[in-house]
């Protein structure tokens, strides 16, 4: 039995707009696989596009590899954000947690590309794609109960994604060399009312944001439903610490040390 993809879609849709949570798409007996997944992706795209959204790019998940047993995958995912979920943090330090479905906190590296990268590229010719590295956050979300589900379940759901946050960007060419080390080894520290919650840094990224944006290079190109990256596209690139559940009147803060980013915090109503 091959699951009907539109359909599918149109679950998740309106599964996400009610704020209402659904039975695994991969239990059903028609199922549904990574590849099937991201032929959803592309028709929720069109969706968006519909409702009169603009893509800004894509947020990556699964970059922490100690995630891919618990979920049967070997790589990471990806789904794409647009201007109705990307705010600027500046201007958006307050969230309400009923806008979200069993909402989670994660603080990630932001890039800002001003042009298309390819998959043969090294790492520094990768740098010279980018424009501006950001220190945010990115909500998720899951539209399954208990947050239990598969990679291919993720993928159809938008990824996951909730809302990004993106904080003050920073140029990436003064200090192209620097930033391409200090992301293999920068430490963050998240908390919550004041009180440490998780401890993190750029190496559970597959070792670098940089390379998790390459490993999205590399799904994009072997991907025949959703097109490759383009300049102008902000790409969020994974967790640096564990998801954290957020509840109404708790305030999360971030901090970086080992790199020059900013401390970055959003409160929840």
């Amino acid at each position: 039995m091959t699951p009907d993809i539109k359909a599918v879609a149109d679950e998740v849709l309106a599964s996400l707009h009610g704020h209402r949570q659904i039975q695994t798409f991969s239990s059903r007996p028609s199922g549904l696989s990574l590849g099937q997944a991201y032929q959803v992706t592309a028709l929720l795209r069109a969706a968006f596009a519909a409702r009169g959204e603009k893509i800004t790019g894509r947020k990556i998940g699964f970059t922490n590899r100690e995630m891919w047993k618990v979920y049967g995958v070997q790589s990471p995912i990806w789904g794409y954000v647009t201007d109705h979920t990307t705010h600027e943090l500046a201007d958006k330090q307050l969230m309400a947690v009923s806008d979200f479905v069993q909402p989670r906190i994660e603080p990630e590296i932001i890039f800002g590309l001003k042009a298309a990268p390819s998959a043969d590229m090294t790492d520094d010719a990768l740098l010279d794609c980018i424009e501006w590295i950001s220190f945010g956050y990115e909500i998720v979300q899951s539209i399954f109960p208990n947050w239990k589900f598969a990679a291919a379940d993720a993928v159809a759901t938008h990824c996951v994604h909730g809302a990004l946050l993106v904080g003050k960007r920073h140029a990436i060419a003064p200090r192209k060399a620097e930033w391409r080390d200090e992301l293999k080894t920068f430490q963050v520290e998240l908390s919550c009312n004041g009180t440490l919650s998780q401890r993190g840094g750029g190496s559970l990224v597959l070792d670098s944001p940089l390379h998790a944006l390459r490993s999205l290079v590399d799904l994009l190109a072997k991907d025949p439903h959703n097109p490759p990256l383009r300049a102008g596209e902000i790409v969020s690139t994974g967790t640096l610490t564990l998801a954290m559940p957020v509840n109404a009147g708790e305030t999360w803060t971030a901090t970086v040390s080992g790199i020059p980013l900013d401390e970055i915090t959003l409160r929840f109503e």
